[in-house]
């Protein structure tokens, strides 16, 4: 395999050295502390760093290790990812919702030395596996003081000797494995290095100065940070300066959002979903509801004249209204000062993208994958296409494949999967191109656009290829719905099963008039395709699918395998006549 490699790019644990002799005393962080926000410096930031980070050497762990590491997003998230990387190790993410069971498979596939988890809840799980994980040497507990008794470690480990670790660090070393969630089959861990990213960080650092460069950037972690897309923006923000908070509580996400006051935002297409049915549904219930309705349609077409021109004189008076009466109300959601939000993990599609952007929160849709150190692609603040995912970060080469696969070839790309040689031929061919599994189109100005999952392509009995993420996506436009899985391969027609936001629909699951929202939603989603194409039944289900459930991975995509295995007399029921 021939892999694209650039001049050495140093390692991640350069990107706080860099700026501490200049900037120790700016304010680099902020820790929530019941509930207000207290801040670090960028020197205590790098003191809790290498005290940990001490307390890891005389605990024995080793350059080349790997130290699991199992909490919610917080602040001492960010300490312990960087303190491992200081003493040469690799970290190993799980996400906090994990079972023991996929906990005792990455414990046990990764080797992992030690791990440092939240809670006893986590604690009473990875003590569960440690039959399968005979390498678990030490289990630390953040909130049991686990912290500080791996600082009591330190004391007598030396600066120099400290340093010697951190000085043998290169491009190449591992920084981490990030087990992929999986809609199907066991995690594969992904060994991405610390050039990976560093080169991941320089490339979109440059695109997006508008987010990471200005003199007041700030953001707001909520997302988990074991998966890679939020993990990037840790260390963008840890490089750039840009003042970096981590909330875990969803629940009050919109009062930290409000006391923290990010200038940019990052999240899955489902939480602009959320934020935009829940203010819906409030303006309903206010009795405001039309109001709404189109104070959404002016932003809508708002946006789409920026794209095509300039808004005309009457739109851009209706927009003036609306920013008074609604559009200021939903950017305080966002904390009030958010001017730009990424998005990535699944399509955000065209409505959502436009509607953000015409209440002044510009979405900037991006693409990538864990096997590619977050982004390949971004649209950017001068350089955006809705309903892409922008074009390749510099360096970074696209293809299509003959079967419409898109492939890219970077430095970002990772080293291969661990312990997995059959797996990372079939990902990367002997010229280094990445084949994603997703299937797309590069338009002639450059600009990528993902059509759908390769393995999800779904062929009728009629031979119709039907691309089932054009559809679903439609249908969880409306704020009723809370996921749609479109079915039908091998089958006569085309048809959904549907789950409900209970949040939003205050009435009955068997009411009739849910089953008419949802077929205004279907319709909406039939009017994008052809015929053929089109979702002929639905099914309502009683229970929604969730990450507890099985049904969804942490990053709100659905389990595709598992929802057919488990439902699989429900859809075969929908093609009965």
């Amino acid at each position: 395999m021939t892999q694209p490699r650039t001049p050495d790019l140093g390692n991640l644990s350069q990107d706080i050295l860099n700026r501490l002799a200049d900037h120790a005393d700016d304010v680099a962080l902020a820790r929530m502390d019941g509930d207000s926000w207290t801040d670090v410096t960028l020197g205590e930031f790098h003191r809790d760093v290498v005290t940990v980070a001490k307390g890891l050497v005389a605990a024995g762990v080793a350059p080349g290790d790997r130290v699991a590491l199992l909490s919610k997003t917080r602040y001492e998230w960010t300490v312990v990812d960087y303190a491992i990387w200081w003493t040469g190790a690799a970290t190993v993410p799980i996400y906090e919702t994990s079972s023991a069971a996929q906990i005792a498979w990455i414990l046990s596939d990764s080797g992992a030395v030690a791990a440092v988890v939240e809670n006893d809840g986590h604690l009473g799980r990875v003590e569960k596996s440690r039959g399968d994980a005979p390498d678990l040497r030490h289990v630390w507990t953040l909130d049991a003081g686990g912290l500080e008794e791996v600082r009591g470690l330190g004391s007598d480990v030396s600066d120099d000797d400290l340093e010697a670790r951190r000085g043998g660090l290169t491009s190449d070393t591992l920084a981490t494995l990030i087990y992929t969630s999986g809609t199907t089959g066991r995690p594969k861990g992904c060994r991405l290095t610390h050039g990976c990213f560093r080169y991941e960080l320089e490339a979109a650092t440059e695109q997006l100065p508008d987010l990471f460069g200005r003199e007041d950037a700030s953001t707001l972690l909520f997302l988990p940070l074991a998966h890679v897309f939020a993990r990037i923006i840790q260390v963008g923000a840890i490089r750039s300066g840009a003042k970096l908070g981590h909330t875990a509580d969803v629940k009050d996400l919109v009062t930290h959002l409000g006391t923290f006051q990010p200038t940019f935002v990052l999240a899955v297409p489902r939480v602009f979903e959320k934020v935009f049915n829940t203010a819906s549904s409030r303006a309903y219930a206010d009795g405001k509801g039309k109001i709404f309705d189109r104070a959404a349609q002016t932003a809508i077409a708002y946006s789409r004249a920026l794209e095509n021109g300039r808004p005309g004189l009457a739109l851009r008076a209706r927009h003036t209204l609306f920013d008074k009466l609604v559009y200021g109300k939903l950017r305080a959601a966002l904390g009030g000062h958010a001017e730009w939000a990424i998005s990535g993990g699944a399509p955000l599609g065209d409505r959502l993208a436009h509607f953000y952007r015409g209440i002044g929160v510009t979405v900037l849709e991006g693409y990538g994958l864990t096997e590619t150190t977050a982004a390949l692609c971004v649209n950017t603040p001068e350089d955006q296409r809705v309903g892409t995912v922008g074009k390749p970060l510099p360096g970074t080469e696209v293809r299509v494949a003959e079967d419409g696969e898109l492939c890219f070839r970077g430095p970002q790309v990772f080293h291969g999967y661990w312990h997995n040689d059959d797996a990372t031929a079939e990902a990367i061919d002997a010229d280094g191109w990445f084949a994603t599994g997703d299937l797309g189109e590069v338009d002639d100005d450059g600009f990528v656009r993902v059509t759908g999952r390769k393995k999800e392509i779904i062929v009728t009995a009629g031979g119709k290829n039907v691309a089932p993420a054009v559809l679903e996506d439609r249908v969880r436009a409306s704020p009723y719905v809370s996921q749609c899985l479109v079915v039908g391969d091998g089958k006569p027609f085309v048809a959904a099963l549907v789950t409900i936001d209970e949040e939003a629909w205050t009435g009955g699951l068997d009411d009739p008039e849910l089953e008419v929202e949802v077929q205004k939603a279907i319709d909406d989603a039939n009017s994008q395709v052809s015929q053929a194409e089109s979702i002929r039944k639905f099914q309502i289900l009683k229970e929604d699918w969730t990450e507890e459930n099985g049904y969804l991975t942490p990053s709100f995509k659905v389990k595709r395998t598992a929802v057919l295995r488990d439902l699989h007399d429900t859809v075969e029921a929908l093609f009965v006549r």
